[in-house]
């Protein structure tokens, strides 16, 4: 179990990465070019944009094998702290000032977020989806995401970062049901895997939630594309199990309380996150507005108010 902790925290490191290097692989691009193949030439143009591609395989792979030694229950709150490793990697690297808002909005957001999913601690359900249950979710999902990519146009740079991550992160949660789909046709065999529809709809969604994550991060601060991200699709990952799957989310006795106090926690993490200049987007010192870029050292404090003052005798 403690090398399905190690590998999740890895995981959730890569993610974080994988963020700051796309962002940075996007974020020069025309600002109207958002949704666009513009916004997807660019990126490949830039070869830092590649390595947070690899980045996402290396997190989905360490997620992974963390799932082969640990339950879903206890690997998936750990993976949630990338939002905290993405803080630190702006505060140490970048050099970005944080603030209590930073650290409180922070660990409220990741820490109610894996309370709450420690406490729902959702039992796999036994429920073969039909194809008309399948196509349900995808009309619902589909809705969800151009609802959510549709707000990506409008009000301030973090909101609509916000919005395009949270269309991203429903289709991402699509692509996790998907994925399970998936394993168990492989666990019958290879020979009728790509004779049915199911991979050919996980790489369409995976590519449509990669296009919306990069909008995203194009459209404004990373910090709130990612918090948006991190919120977002394991929440709806756990209610598409519950509705495909049959998933069954703990809520007798204790459990309830704990997981409505959780929500309430993430809300107000949330809401103080939105006030922190990294994610409202206020200019940094480089001049460059939100743009990712590491900021100049700053002046050590004088130790003492005459500290430097020149002394003069009499001749």
């Amino acid at each position: 179990m403690d090398v399905a902790y190690f590998l999740a925290l890895l995981a959730a490191m890569a993610n974080a990465l994988s963020a700051i290097f796309q962002r940075i692989g996007v974020q020069n691009a025309p600002s109207d070019s958002a949704m666009s193949m513009r916004l997807v030439r660019h990126a490949f143009s830039n070869a830092i944009w590649f390595l947070g591609l690899a980045m996402i395989g290396v997190g989905f792979l360490l997620q992974a094998v963390a799932l082969r030694f640990g339950q879903l229950t206890s690997v998936q709150p750990l993976v949630t702290t990338e939002l905290v490793f993405l803080v630190l990697i702006l505060g140490t690297w970048f050099r970005y000032q944080l603030t209590w808002r930073e650290w409180t909005g922070t660990l409220a957001a990741a820490g109610g977020l894996a309370a709450f999913l420690i406490a729902a601690g959702s039992a796999q359900g036994d429920i073969v989806p039909t194809n008309r249950a399948w196509v349900t979710t995808f009309v619902v999902i589909g809705i969800a995401t151009a609802g959510c990519a549709s707000l990506g146009f409008v009000g301030p740079r973090w909101f609509r970062a916000a919005a395009f991550g949270a269309a991203g992160a429903v289709m991402f949660a699509l692509s996790a049901a998907l994925t399970k789909r998936l394993t168990d046709l492989v666990a019958s065999g290879w020979g009728h895997v790509f004779t049915n529809w199911d991979p050919y709809a996980l790489l369409a969604t995976g590519v449509i939630g990669l296009f919306l994550l990069q909008s995203s991060f194009h459209a404004g601060p990373v910090t709130a594309s990612q918090a948006s991200l991190t919120i977002v699709d394991p929440l709806v990952s756990v209610a598409i199990g519950i509705a495909l799957f049959g998933d069954h989310v703990a809520t007798a006795g204790w459990h309830l309380p704990v997981e409505v106090v959780a929500g309430i926690v993430v809300v107000v993490g949330v809401l103080i996150l939105s006030t922190s200049s990294l994610v409202a987007g206020a200019k940094d010192e480089s001049g460059h507005g939100d743009r990712l870029e590491r900021q100049p050292p700053r002046a050590s404090p004088p130790l003492s108010p005459w500290a430097g003052a020149g002394t003069t005798s009499d001749p």
